[in-house]
């Protein structure tokens, strides 16, 4: 394993040094680097054919760099050929430039195929040095999905010739790897929709993560995401199999931050949700799971947070000055993909009723007439599971005020 590592090691090493040739160190450790490479890649890379690009533009790079020092070391023929022979050293650097992306393009591609051939081999090991393998992959793999700028068609070529999702996809309720593989679940659904949604939906993905859920934040943090990324085809199915009261139990899990990932959840579920899901969340309890957590010390109500004013001289004038002031927080962010500031929040279950309710009212599941129901039914819900006549009205206000803001 430390051998595999190494060579990955080296192989990060020619990149970096091939990016650096390509900003403009032509001359130094990095381009010697490259050259030394190209000497041996003959030997090194003849075997296999997806480096023969690579050896080419190897070879190209060495001839470039032969002509710029014949091009330093030529006679100058007066004035006109030394102008000459600088405009040829600065083409020739200019070349080199350009051929060390390419090479830096091609190692990287050669660093995806390795990665993913071993993160597939790691996790279907069963000892102990795989997981640990295995977690090293996944966190480079999550890394390197996430940060691709565009479309990489052989990234996704590596990805299905070796079955990365579906050996990512077996080893989810794994205690040893899983919650690196709920990320990497997540980060294969951003990085190509059109190819991997189509498996979350049809697989036993969901079913495994959402059953990891109350062990670890990590798998809750994946589905925030899908249902960020996949929207109601993920609700929906969620809701066919039957999976929400399992959800909706997360509320009252011993961790606060799955909970405060349930929550944002319960959120997610209630914007994009057609009736039969919110219906089937309320019948589950929703309302009254979410009065305990407004109860707990990370709730409490909005009207006793502190809030931000333009100037000093501005006061609220109410409940409904506090609730648009807290507007912009309120309405959870539909580019929070995985729920991450629910966890970075001091207060995560701050007036989480209204919260719920406003995201029913400006969702995208219910028709208006949909909506005017629900809140009736959620402020039922809410008079009989009050704890007292102080937090009935507070509820109240906050989920009748917060919707027509």
């Amino acid at each position: 394993m430390e051998e595999e590592e190494d060579f990955l090691k080296v192989l990060r090493a020619l990149r970096d040094a091939a990016r650096r040739v390509e900003s403009g160190e032509d001359r130094g450790p990095a381009l010697h680097a490259l050259l030394a490479l190209e000497a041996g890649a003959d030997d090194l890379l003849a075997g296999d054919p997806n480096l023969s690009a690579l050896r080419r533009l190897l070879h190209r790079l060495r001839a470039l760099w032969c002509s710029v020092d014949l091009c330093g070391t030529a006679e100058a023929g007066g004035v006109l050929g030394s102008l000459r022979a600088r405009c040829r050293r600065c083409a020739e650097r200019r070349g080199i430039a350009h051929v060390a992306g390419a090479v830096a393009v091609e190692i990287q591609a050669w660093i995806d195929r390795e990665t993913v051939a071993r993160l597939v081999a790691a996790l279907r090991r069963s000892d102990n040095g795989g997981a640990v393998a295995a977690r090293a992959l996944l966190a480079e793999l999550e890394t390197r999905l996430l940060s691709v700028g565009r479309f990489d068609p052989r990234l996704q070529r590596a990805l299905l010739q070796h079955g990365a999702f579906a050996a990512v996809e077996a080893k989810l309720g794994d205690p040893a790897v899983g919650d690196g593989c709920a990320a990497a679940v997540l980060a294969l659904v951003r990085f190509n929709k059109d190819v991997f949604v189509g498996p979350v939906l049809m697989g036993p993905a969901v079913g495994a993560l959402v059953a990891a859920a109350a062990a670890s934040p990590a798998p809750l943090r994946a589905l925030n995401g899908l249902v960020a990324a996949i929207r109601s085809p993920l609700v929906d199915e969620l809701h066919a199999r039957g999976e929400l009261p399992r959800l909706v139990a997360l509320l009252c899990a011993p961790d606060h931050r799955v909970r405060a990932l349930a929550l944002e959840f319960a959120l997610r579920l209630g914007y994009y949700g057609r009736k039969e899901v919110v219906d089937a969340l309320l019948a589950e309890g929703l309302v009254k799971r979410l009065l305990c957590l407004q109860r707990s010390d990370l709730g409490g109500s909005l009207a006793d947070t502190d809030v931000s004013y333009n100037s000093p001289q501005e006061k609220p004038d109410g409940i409904r000055s506090v609730l648009f002031a807290c507007l912009p927080w309120w309405h959870w962010r539909l580019d929070d993909d995985d729920g991450a500031s629910a966890l970075a929040s001091d207060r995560p279950f701050v007036s989480a009723v209204a919260r719920f309710a406003v995201q029913v009212e400006i969702g995208e599941g219910l028709s208006p007439r949909e909506k005017r129901e629900t809140k009736l039914d959620i402020l039922r819900r809410v008079r009989e599971a009050a704890v007292s006549p102080a937090e009935e009205a507070t509820v109240l206000t906050e989920v009748l005020w917060g919707a027509t803001l």
